[in-house]
């Protein structure tokens, strides 16, 4: 969303210009690439600015609300791995297996750094800290879907996991909840 309205010139403080915009997108996901419209947008919706964008459109109710419908048509056969901050306690409220993934501050700021270093990108570590300290702060004080554990979902930890570690807590979790 906030990828689509800074392509369009709209604030992401205009709740009423987000909520219009947002039954106008069309958005598909093939062979692992996300596109706006036709356009590929995969790394454009990864980058700093517009993961800050997303934590400031995201206050807002009416487009929260126009959003809904939208996630939920995301979900088709045989299933959907969803990642967000409001997936399993708003969005699919009745998925079959819910994780809420953490880990502190710093290990996920360190995380992006390496990500963006990586990916031949300037990262200033000090800089994504404040940033993902402000943006949990803004998501988990917000009126609408704050960001927290819901019920049914896992706690998984993972300052001290491995990525493998992590992804195999969670496929033990998966097949727990399917053979229930």
């Amino acid at each position: 969303m906030a990828l689509a309205a800074r392509g369009r010139g709209i604030s992401w403080q205009d709740e009423a210009a987000l909520a219009r915009l947002a039954p106008q997108l069309v958005i598909n996901f093939e062979a692992g690439r996300i596109l706006l419209d036709t356009a590929d947008v995969s790394a454009l919706v990864r980058t700093e600015e517009i993961s800050r964008g997303a934590s400031e459109v995201a206050v807002h109710p009416a487009l929260r609300q126009a959003l809904v419908e939208l996630q939920r048509s995301f979900c088709q056969t045989p299933g959907l791995v969803a990642d967000g901050r409001d997936m399993g306690s708003v969005i699919f409220p009745e998925a079959q297996t819910k994780i809420f993934l953490t880990a502190t501050a710093e290990v996920r700021a360190e995380r992006r750094h390496k990500q963006l270093l990586e990916k031949g990108n300037h990262a200033n570590l000090a800089f994504l800290l404040q940033d993902l300290q402000l943006r949990d702060e803004r998501d988990s004080q917000r009126a609408v879907a704050p960001l927290q554990q819901c019920t049914g979902a896992l706690l998984l930890e993972t300052s001290h996991l491995s990525i493998a570690q992590a992804v195999q807590a969670i496929l033990d979790q998966y097949r727990t909840s399917t053979a229930s």
